[in-house]
């Protein structure tokens, strides 16, 4: 397998960026993580806005345009004979050591990460195997005012202590400091109720996935209604059924949620067989 770091194409056990970097240090680096359906990557406009959103708001100026960066994730997947796969694109403020304050003169480094995955589309495999296990936990999501919810940043440990205080469930649900859902460790949060699709909204801190998007532009496009709101767990738990979205899982149903269960993803599945329509049309 072969990594593009800095732009050059170098084999995954030999592909290195110095302890001094930023990212590594501090984790001032922003990242996308990205699906590519038959060779390109799926809603890549999507994904290069928000990695935008996110260097702007930590000041990180790569210097690349969109059509650069777009050029080595596919070059990289060319180059590891990948059509579908999954891709993590790196930017970090670079090398830089001794100090907090970041310095106007660092080079940035930038990573393309790429592994594969099944096929994708109406005739794909998903990536998951059961439906969800999924825990409330107590650890908190941090707020927008302390570290931007819009930015997708190297700055994880908010999930990975959500994770861990999960347990053995496969994901975990953060509250904010009110008791309002407002998202997984990895993913975005969906429930149905009298045949509504409801979503915690995005004047809450919640990062807006990109899977979260494809899912209401498809849910308006086939007439299911929708409501973004203000929602606690027992909204969830009293709900029809629930199901989590990110690039990778697409949509994966939940089969238990705290003490509740769900027998039916009747919405969510219609949702995943218009996102494998939508990819198949586009990717193949």
């Amino acid at each position: 397998m072969l990594y593009n770091v800095n732009g050059d194409l170098v084999a995954a056990d030999d592909a290195a960026v110095s302890v001094s970097d930023r990212g590594f240090q501090y984790g001032d680096a922003a990242f996308e993580t990205m699906r590519a359906y038959g060779g390109q990557v799926f809603a890549w406009a999507a994904h290069f806005k928000r990695l935008r959103s996110t260097c702007n708001a930590l000041g990180i100026d790569h210097g690349l345009s969109e059509s650069k960066l777009r050029g080595r994730v596919h070059g990289t997947l060319a180059a590891n004979d990948l059509a579908d796969a999954y891709v993590r694109l790196t930017i970090s403020r670079g090398v830089q050591p001794g100090k907090l304050s970041p310095s106007d003169d660092t080079d940035p480094t930038v990573v393309v990460v790429t592994k594969s995955l099944p096929r994708g589309g109406v005739d794909g495999t998903r990536v998951w195997d059961d439906p969800a296990t999924v825990e409330t936990v107590d650890v908190e999501r941090v707020r927008d005012a302390a570290l931007p919810a819009t930015a997708k940043t190297h700055n994880y440990l908010n999930g990975i202590l959500a994770r861990n205080d999960a347990g053995d469930a496969d994901e975990a649900i953060m509250l904010d400091a009110h008791g309002r859902v407002t998202e997984g460790a990895t993913s975005n949060v969906f429930f149905v109720d009298d045949g509504v699709l409801h979503t915690p909204s995005l004047d809450l801190d919640v990062l807006p996935g990109v899977t979260r998007w494809a899912v209401l532009e498809l849910a308006d496009t086939i007439g299911i209604p929708i409501e973004e709101g203000h929602y606690t767990p027992r909204d969830l738990r009293d709900a029809d059924e629930l199901f989590l979205t990110n690039t990778t899982w697409e949509i994966r149903p939940v089969a238990t949620y705290d003490d509740a269960t769900y027998a039916t993803c009747k919405v969510g599945a219609r949702l995943a067989r218009a996102i494998a329509d939508e990819v198949e049309q586009r990717h193949y």
